[in-house]
C-alpha cells in the first residue's frame, strides 16, 4: 500500500475548517484546493470511456459560485483557450467563492471536430436534458445537475458557426437588472438583448434562477486572439465585480446595446469581396460587399439592410443567392454623457 504524507500549513487548515468542502460528482474539494477531474459520462461504441473534464477552484474564503463553459458546440475552440487563461489567473488561496470550469462540454463533438454529437443532435438545443434521454439529453442533464444547479451565475462561451465570424459580444436578457449589470461589467463592444432559445444552456440556466450570459467571439475551428483576450479579461472583470478576486485594473470599455439584429443576404451568386470589417458602423444603403463572376465581371453590389454595428460576417469567398453575408445590429441611443448646464 502506498502512503502519501501531506502536511498542510496551519493557515490552510484553519481556512479549510471554516469553509466546508465543495461537493460535485461524488468528489469533495477542500477549501483552498484546485481540483481537476474527469467525470465518466458514457462509452464509445469501441468501449472507450468518455468523461466530462471539470476544474473546480474552491476558494479559501466564502463567496458566490459561478461556472464558465465552452465547446457546447464541439468545433468552437476559442472558449477552451479562454478558460485556460482564466484558470491560470486564479488561485484557490486568493479566491473568494467557487469557480467551476467546464472547457469541453460536448466532448464527443470536440474529439471528432464536429459541431454536433454523433447522433447529429445540437447539444445547445437539448437542455435541460434527461437522465434517460438521447446522448445529448444525458450530457445536458449532467451539466444542469452537477454544475448549473450549484451556481448563482454562469458564462457560456461560443463562436460564430458555418464559416461565420463574430465580433466579441454578449447575448443576454438585458431586461433583467442583474444580467444587464453583469453584461456591462464584461466590457465587450456590444451587448445584445437576445430572446432565449428553446433548449439552450442559457435558457435552462435562466429558468433555474441563475444569471447567465453567452459570450460570442471569433469563428469555429480556430483561435481568434482578439476574441480570446476580450473573453478572458471580461470573465476576470466579472469575477472582480463579484468580489471573488481583486478587481481588474482600469474600467470596462463602454458597451453599446442592441435589441434587434439583421442579416443582409446576397441577391445573386458569385465570388465575394467584403468592403467592411467587424466593428464598423454602417448606414442603411451602404455598399458592404460586391459579387464577381470567375472572369472578374461584377455581378452586383450588396447594400446594408439597416444602419448599425457590423457584428458578424461570412468567411466564405463563394456565396450563393440568398446566403447571409453581413450581420448588423441596430444600436440603441447612447446615454447623454455631456456635463449638466451650469445653474
Amino acid at each position: 500500500m502506498l502512503w502519501i504524507q501531506y502536511r498542510p500549513t496551519w493557515t490552510c487548515m484553519a481556512k479549510a475548517q471554516v469553509r466546508p468542502p465543495f461537493e460535485i460528482a461524488d468528489r469533495h474539494v477542500l477549501a483552498g484546493q484546485h481540483l481537476q477531474v474527469q467525470v465518466p459520462i458514457a462509452r464509445l461504441v469501441s468501449g472507450t470511456p468518455v468523461g466530462l473534464p471539470l476544474t473546480v477552484v474552491h476558494g479559501s474564503e466564502g463567496g458566490p459560485t459561478i461556472w464558465i463553459s465552452a465547446a457546447v458546440h464541439g468545433d468552437e475552440l476559442n472558449g477552451v483557450e479562454i478558460i485556460r487563461r482564466v484558470l491560470n489567473s486564479v488561485t484557490a488561496r486568493s479566491l473568494a467563492g467557487t469557480l467551476i470550469a467546464v472547457p469541453i462540454v460536448n466532448m464527443y463533438g470536440f474529439n471528432a471536430g464536429t459541431r454536433e454529437l454523433p447522433d447529429g443532435r445540437d447539444l445547445n438545443r437539448s437542455f435541460p436534458g434527461s437522465g434517460r434521454g438521447s446522448m445529448a439529453a444525458q450530457v445536458a442533464h449532467f451539466m444542469m445537475k452537477e454544475v448549473v444547479s450549484r451556481c448563482s451565475a454562469g458564462i457560456d462561451i461560443h463562436t460564430g458557426s458555418a464559416n461565420r465570424t463574430n465580433l466579441p459580444q454578449i447575448r443576454a436578457d438585458l431586461d433583467d437588472p442583474a444580467t444587464q449589470q453583469m453584461a456591462k461589467n464584461f466590457g465587450v463592444p456590444i451587448a445584445i438583448h437576445a430572446r432565449k432559445r428553446r433548449g439552450s444552456l442559457r435558457q435552462a440556466a435562466t429558468e433555474a434562477g441563475v444569471t447567465a450570459l453567452v459570450f460570442e467571439g471569433g469563428e469555429a475551428n480556430r483561435f481568434d486572439r482578439a476574441s480570446i483576450e476580450v473573453g478572458a479579461s471580461g470573465i476576470l472583470r466579472c469575477m472582480g465585480e463579484l468580489s471573488m478576486i481583486q478587481r481588474q485594473p482600469g474600467s470596462a470599455a463602454s458597451t453599446l446595446t442592441s435589441r434587434k439584429t439583421r442579416w443582409t443576404r446576397a441577391q445573386r451568386s458569385g465570388m465575394l469581396h467584403l468592403d467592411v470589417e467587424l466593428g464598423d458602423r454602417v448606414t442603411k444603403g451602404d455598399v458592404v460587399a460586391e459579387l464577381y463572376d470567375p472572369f472578374g465581371k461584377r455581378q452586383s453590389r450588396i447594400k446594408a439592410r439597416n444602419s448599425g454595428l457590423l457584428i458578424g460576417h461570412t468567411q466564405s469567398a463563394l456565396v450563393n443567392q440568398g446566403e447571409a453575408v453581413v450581420h448588423i445590429a441596430d444600436l440603441e441611443p447612447e446615454p447623454d454623457r455631456s456635463p449638466a448646464p451650469e445653474v
